[in-house]
């Protein structure tokens, strides 16, 4: 009774030196007297010899990959483990694309700006947020003006109001070194219905 070859598509991948190897040991790369068989649902098989394990992983048209070579014994599991690393490597891919999306912008306001340039600043806000962007607004205080927090914190209230239909206050105002700082997120934006052009029925 032979043993499968170390993956059905080729997943035997030696490491001719270089760095080691993080992926799971798989079919004849699995080197112990015997394992504790999970089957490809899920399902509870028990503790057999690997050379069993490797005859229903062939038999199974499946692949034997080690999941806790820790474990004593290890625990294997029959799967198709290119469908497996496939699958893996699109969700790693669909997380790295979410966390990318996240960008936090940062803008820089005076506790006493005067009404045009807060319009200006605030329009800044406005357009981060409707491109999704998270915005982190920092008081910057300088001499006295350290003494009066409240009119940091009264112009971060003023502006979160302002803005209130496009974001919310994720982290609410707080002390920061000589400055004080609040992070507005968007709103979830709705799905866009997607309109029906009117056909003309009379031309």
């Amino acid at each position: 009774m032979g043993s499968p070859s170390p993956g059905r598509g080729g997943h035997d991948h030696c490491n001719q030196g270089g760095p080691i190897s993080v992926e799971p040991r798989i079919n004849d790369r699995i080197r112990v007297p015997e394992v504790r068989l999970v089957g490809p649902e899920g399902e509870q098989v028990g503790i057999v010899p690997i050379g069993e394990a490797l005859r229903l992983a062939q038999d199974s048209d499946l692949d034997l990959v080690e999941v806790a070579p820790m474990a004593r014994p290890p625990v294997a599991k029959l799967m198709d483990y290119g469908k497996f690393k496939y699958e893996s490597a699109q969700k790693a891919r669909e997380s790295r694309r979410n966390q990318t999306l996240t960008v936090i912008k940062e803008m820089k306001l005076r506790p006493k700006i005067d009404p045009h340039d807060y319009e200006t600043k605030k329009g800044h806000v406005v357009r981060f947020l409707k491109a999704g962007d998270k915005v982190k607004v920092t008081i910057m205080f300088r001499g006295r003006e350290q003494s009066r927090p409240e009119l940091g914190f009264r112009l971060l209230q003023r502006l979160a109001e302002d803005v209130s239909e496009l974001g919310f206050v994720e982290s609410s105002p707080k002390q920061d070194g000589r400055n004080m700082v609040m992070v507005m997120a968007p709103h979830k934006t709705p799905t866009r219905l997607t309109r029906v052009p009117v056909v003309n029925q009379d031309a």
